[in-house]
């Protein structure tokens, strides 16, 4: 099925800010499939992603439009597909609390009244954010349940590394996945990519280019241990200086650029069991996350994506 390219000129963008403003008539702009977005769900988009990523509003009035859009279509594709597979998108109490905290510590908030508070202040209802847990929960039990199988873990390898010393490097790292167009040159790709990095930053850059769902997070990754990373990567890694970033790096489904923004030291925990299931983990989570990148890519060309005027 063919994919229709969606270009919004600033003018559409401009008529969001005034529907905000004024209250202006909320239009549809595209629809996925027979999911529509329309401006006021850019809108609320938009509220969203300047919650979670506080340096989202500093962007330029274009580029916000461009990934609000991206982030809605890579969501529209998930309920698309998820509702192949459930009934309802209802999860357990348990499981959206636990992943409400992760909002809240980010906010620097304790309780759940202190957050509600603080996002009806940012015009975005509590709704919409159970609303967006219970789509990340059940989004990754399905990729859980499409790949486990292809997890590839070598616990033995991970206590032999572990057991050289006390001690194991682990490095702050962002990321930026991408992959290739039809006629696209990797060459060009990187060029456009690291034009981005130098005059922008890599923040921005990773919101603009990454596929990865850690693009509205600016490509933060947060601390990865050194022995829960590949061969390949490593080897790229330790190559390249803090603060600087790796030329591509060819993973499943396309390419990876990491910057190491820091480097430190810790120690190995005394229960050397628990070490290694923690290092298993983070590995699990880095195949799941490319697998899920695969899937939604290849969903992507089965999707049909078409603008309004």
């Amino acid at each position: 099925m063919k994919i229709i390219k969606i270009t919004i000129s600033i003018s559409i963008f401009s008529l969001i800010l005034l529907a905000k403003a004024i209250g202006y008539e909320n239009k549809i702009l595209f629809k996925v499939n027979n999911e529509i977005v329309t401006s006021i769900d850019i809108l609320n988009e938009i509220e969203h992603l300047k919650l979670i990523n506080k340096n989202f509003e500093k962007l330029e009035q274009q580029q916000i439009f461009e990934i609000t859009k991206n982030s809605l279509i890579r969501e529209k594709i998930k309920i698309i597909e998820l509702s192949n597979y459930f009934d309802s998108f209802e999860i357990d109490k348990e499981y959206y609390e636990l992943l409400l905290d992760n909002y809240k510590k980010k906010l620097n908030l304790k309780t759940t009244d202190e957050f509600k508070n603080y996002i009806k202040n940012k015009d975005i209802k509590f709704e919409t954010i159970i609303n967006k847990i219970q789509i990340e929960f059940l989004w990754n039990q399905l990729i859980i349940q499409k790949y486990s199988k292809d997890i590839k873990i070598d616990k033995s390898k991970i206590r032999k590394n572990l057991s050289k010393n006390n001690f194991q490097e682990e490095f702050l790292i962002s990321e930026i996945v991408f992959n290739l167009n039809d006629g696209e040159k990797l060459t060009d790709k990187f060029d456009s990519i690291k034009s981005k990095i130098k005059t922008k930053g890599f923040e921005e850059a990773a919101m603009m280019y990454s596929i990865s769902t850690s693009a509205n997070n600016g490509g933060k990754l947060g601390w990865i241990k050194f022995n829960s990373l590949n061969l390949k990567i490593k080897n790229e890694i330790l190559k390249t200086n803090i603060g600087d970033f790796t030329k591509p790096i060819v993973i499943p489904g396309g390419f990876i650029i990491l910057k190491i923004e820091e480097e430190r030291k810790t120690k190995i925990l005394e229960n050397l069991d628990k070490e290694i299931e923690n290092i298993a983990k983070e590995i699990a989570n880095k195949q799941l996350n490319q697998f899920s990148n695969i899937y939604i890519n290849k969903l992507k060309k089965e999707i049909n994506i078409n603008e309004f005027r």
